[in-house]
């Protein structure tokens, strides 16, 4: 059954996989939703019930059983019910052998799933009879090497108990800036090869003092077997360098001291950098834009605590569950007025976007108690020019943050990929809407509705992951981002290196983007192997069916701003009947010339001037657009639309909110992607009670913007007509979905592409079409934008090639 709202949650991995005990989001265990399923056991040599024949068994588990504190956990169970054994990481798993009498080992075939460590998700697990040995005691052995496939989990946010160590005076590792323990800390991030051992993380070049090997080989011990585990004696060095340098806590203590006083620092966290300054200072936020050529585009914020966090936006509970699961993304909460951040933090966005504290240095720099006064809300933003990728490298940061940081904080533990930070929206039913998806979610492994030969796939262009998959296996890469400089692509092939070697998929088909000029496209097509090229749209609703194991027909709205379209036109605004194996156009927005390409996309007023033209509505002086456009710009545009040059036709959804955002007077020039659709969200969000929508069909927008021009030239505010556009393509949404009803008898409408992260539109779309009788299915586990891209390509690649 649709729940109220249209959205049906579905218990995929990916997003849930990390985050299921914070969130009640399930993860999967062979596919299926709901708690983990128990063990299957082997029949020969089963004694019956009661009886205390030893038996003994082998247990051999795969998925997230490494890096989670599997074996310690396995080591107090089998101790905890008497068992006798062994247990070691493999190249699939965990292999366990346990004997016993037969209760006792039911209990703990049955305890090893329903118990299993909290950052742990158990694919699969199957036993066979062994002969007993009779041995005594239980033991954690080396491990064993050779072919097979086991995951690594994302990295993970110190936990509450490490937190209270890390504030305790008594304790050896009071404040100490890498605290952590078999729950928590970096895994993805540091893990250099498989199995999961110390030997195997950057961890290797950091030899454990007695204390710690003490800790480490003590089955008592919260960190036993915990591979990241160090003190102030034998692990990383914390050091502050810059016009001043300090090491350990002095360095922390000084950074805090140079953040009140309005400096902006390089922060070194589980996957990059970040550049980190006071939110509250009007100066510094306006320096560190100025300073990263940020333009107007939003700052995310960290704060110490939820309590803080609810200061600045509604952070209901579902929101809650979120900001302090596990995984600690960046959430977005809609904003409260008036708020302590300076003007410039998040200008003109309904949302701020606010993380708590995930490592101990984060949680150091807002002080312990007893500390002297700092900052308490954090602008933490990449650590990187615009455009570029996160630095991860120690010695790159310094030269590449020079003249954007005024001093260095940072650690001699390498990072061996970048993954940065994850953002998150939760919409009004509590389910996760991933805007990205990143640190502390990859690279959880997706479940696939299909089986799938090995495949690689490379994404897109902007907003790039890549995604391996093989069986009913998939892996995304953390964010990418865009792959326009030697930089970023240099960080997608160490990202590709890196998530092949962890999940050990040697692809033998890669997919790509149709775009002819996309650079990831001429990356799959050098490696030699076989290529499926996917159209962009296919892909996006392909990724919304995956995650929730649909392998039948859907009505697919694919809405975004740039997708290369069949006809060579730009696609974007899409209604779409969709399998696996091929997609059939239904439906789509109406073509409009798109004048100049990326330079339309940069001034919202010329894709403004551009719907005028077509809809047939005269661009007099008086309408905002028309007046943002400079006289000789405007001459020559008109001559441009004229004759058609160098206007390539569009039926982008994405575009038209940039015409009506800059018509209406609210963005003409966009300094970041998609900033007019998202002040015209904003300006929406404020208006109250709208019922009814603008009259609107995709095929014909005319009457649409006729309404929009007189509603304006009658001095209606500019919020009512904002929101009456937005339930105008709600509407428009509902009417085409009808339509392709009668035609197809599909019931099930999947909503994709990055238009749909704007939470206003998704939340009236789902609602109308649940109206409406629909199943309709959003994103909870790859983004809808082009973040979720490869997991699209790669299976509908995979069924291509099966055709």
């Amino acid at each position: 059954m649709p729940r109220p709202d249209g959205f049906r949650r579905t218990a995929g991995p990916g997003l849930s996989a990390q985050a299921h005990d914070h969130t009640g989001w399930k993860c999967r265990v062979h596919g299926s939703a709901g708690p983990r399923s128990p063990l299957r056991h082997g029949g020969a040599g089963v004694t019956a019930v009661g009886q205390q024949r030893p038996v003994r068994r082998l247990v051999s588990v795969s998925g997230v059983v490494q890096g989670v504190g599997f074996r310690p956990f396995v080591h107090a169970l089998a101790t905890e019910l008497g068992l006798s054994g062994q247990v070691a990481n493999g190249p699939a798993g965990a292999r366990i052998e346990i004997e016993g009498g037969h209760e006792a080992v039911a209990a703990f075939c049955h305890r090893l799933t329903a118990d299993a460590p909290p950052l742990a998700d158990i694919v699969s697990a199957a036993t066979s009879e062994l002969r007993p040995t009779g041995g005594a005691g239980f033991a954690i052995v080396p491990s064993v090497t050779g072919h097979g496939r086991t995951l690594v989990p994302p990295d993970a946010a110190t936990c509450d108990t490490c937190l209270t160590e890390l504030a305790d005076p008594a304790g050896r590792r009071h404040r100490h800036p890498f605290i952590t323990c078999t729950d928590c800390g970096p895994r993805f991030t540091i893990t250099t090869a498989l199995p999961y051992d110390r030997a195997t993380t950057t961890m290797a070049a950091f030899p454990m003092c007695p204390d710690c090997s003490a800790e480490y080989t003590d089955p008592s011990d919260r960190r036993f077997h915990a591979q990241p585990i160090a003190c102030w004696a034998c692990g990383p060095r914390l050091r502050l360098t810059g016009a001043v340098r300090r090491e350990g806590g002095a360095a922390l203590a000084e950074a805090r001291r140079m953040l009140a006083a309005g400096a902006i620092l390089a922060v070194k966290g589980l996957g990059g950098y970040h550049l980190v300054c006071d939110a509250t200072a009007p100066r510094a936020v306006g320096e560190l834009r100025r300073r990263k050529a940020r333009g107007d585009k939003p700052f995310a914020v960290m704060t110490p605590d939820p309590d803080s966090a609810a200061r600045l936006g509604h952070l209901g509970p579902a929101e809650r569950r979120v900001l302090v699961g596990r995984s600690r993304p960046i959430v977005l909460l809609r904003r409260r007025s008036p708020t302590p951040l300076a003007p410039r933090v998040c200008p003109g966005s309904p949302d701020i976007g606010v993380m708590l504290p995930y490592t101990p240095p984060h949680r150091l720099l807002f002080g312990l108690p007893g500390d002297p006064p700092g900052p308490d809300i954090l602008v933490v933003t990449s650590g990187n020019l615009s455009g570029e990728p996160l630095v991860t490298d120690d010695r790159e940061a310094m030269a590449r943050l020079d003249g954007l940081a005024d001093a260095w904080l940072w650690h001699n533990r390498p990072i061996v990929v970048a993954c940065d930070d994850s953002v998150v929206r939760v919409r009004a039913d509590g389910s996760p809407l991933p805007i990205r998806r990143s640190r502390g979610f990859a690279p959880a492994r997706i479940h696939l509705p299909v089986a799938v030969h090995p495949v690689l796939a490379v994404g897109g262009d902007l907003k790039n992951t890549l995604c391996l998959a093989a069986g009913d296996s998939a892996w995304l890469s953390a964010h990418i981002g865009d792959m326009d400089s030697p930089s970023a692509q240099r960080a997608f092939d160490r990202a590709e290196s890196h998530l092949r070697t962890l999940t050990r998929v040697e692809p033998v088909r890669v997919a790509a983007d149709r775009h002819p000029g996309y650079r990831s496209a001429r990356w799959a097509r050098r490696t030699g192997r076989p290529l499926t090229l996917v159209q962009h749209h296919h892909a996006h609703i392909a990724s919304a069916m995956a995650e929730h194991g649909l392998d039948e027909p859907v009505l697919g709205v694919a809405f975004d701003g740039t997708g290369y379209g069949d006809d060579g036109a730009v696609w974007g605004g899409e209604v779409l009947l969709v399998d696996y194996a091929g997609y059939r156009r239904l439906a789509h927005l109406a073509y409009v010339p798109l004048p100049g390409g990326d330079a339309a996309v940069r001034r919202p007023y010329r894709m403004a001037l551009a719907h005028l033209r077509a809809a047939g509505l005269v661009r007099s002086p008086d309408l905002p657009c028309v007046a943002a456009c400079p006289p000789e710009e405007l001459r020559l545009l008109e001559g441009q639309l004229a004759r058609g040059i160098g206007c390539v036709p569009t039926s982008s959804m994405g575009r038209l909110f940039d015409a009506v955002s800059s018509l209406v007077g609210i963005c003409h020039r966009a300094g970041y992607e998609a900033q007019a659709a998202v002040e015209l969200e904003a300006a929406a969000v404020t208006a109250d009670g709208v019922r009814d929508g603008y009259a609107f069909a995709l095929e014909e927008p005319a009457p649409l913007l006729a309404a929009i021009v007189a509603d304006l030239r009658a001095g209606v505010a500019v919020p009512l007509i904002a929101a009456r556009f937005h339930l105008a393509i709600a509407g428009a949404v509902r009417t085409a979905c009808r339509k392709a009803r009668r035609s197809t008898g599909v019931r099930t409408v999947v909503l994709s592409g990055g238009v749909f992260a704007n939470a206003l539109l998704d939340g009236m779309c789902a609602a109308g079409l649940a109206e409406d009788g629909f199943t309709v299915l959003g994103h909870t586990v790859v983004p809808p934008g082009d973040g979720g891209l490869a997991l699209g390509q790669a299976v509908v690649a995979a069924r291509m090639a099966d055709t």
